[in-house]
């Protein structure tokens, strides 16, 4: 997937409300809610987010995300952005964090 993949996802995560972007400390961008990082995009191809082991346990069971790339045991996922679809499940897992964070408190 080219570029545009990040594109999307960027897009997509600013138009939730409160969402901002910054650089992010080893490299990349992060997009953050309320001061805090929802996740993280290194270069145009790697989400890493953080969740709750048993919610990250589900997100790789069902095939949407991966162990982190560097850190597999933690409660750390990643998604590598090749196809559409890895861009949908992405905005997908980062949503359902973005909704836990805020707690009905903003509506994209």
């Amino acid at each position: 997937m080219s570029a545009n993949g990040k594109a999307v996802l960027t897009d997509e995560l600013l138009s939730w409300a409160g969402v901002t972007v910054q650089p992010h400390r080893f490299g990349g961008i992060e997009f953050v809610i309320e001061g805090k990082e929802i996740g993280h995009l290194h270069g145009d191809h790697l989400v890493d987010l953080l969740l709750p082991k048993s919610e990250r346990d589900e997100w790789i069971a069902s095939g949407k995300a991966e162990p982190h790339h560097i850190y597999p045991e933690s409660g750390w996922v990643s998604i590598y952005l090749k196809t559409e679809e890895d861009v949908a499940h992405a905005i997908e897992i980062l949503y359902s964090k973005y909704e836990r964070m805020t707690k009905g408190r903003m509506k994209p």
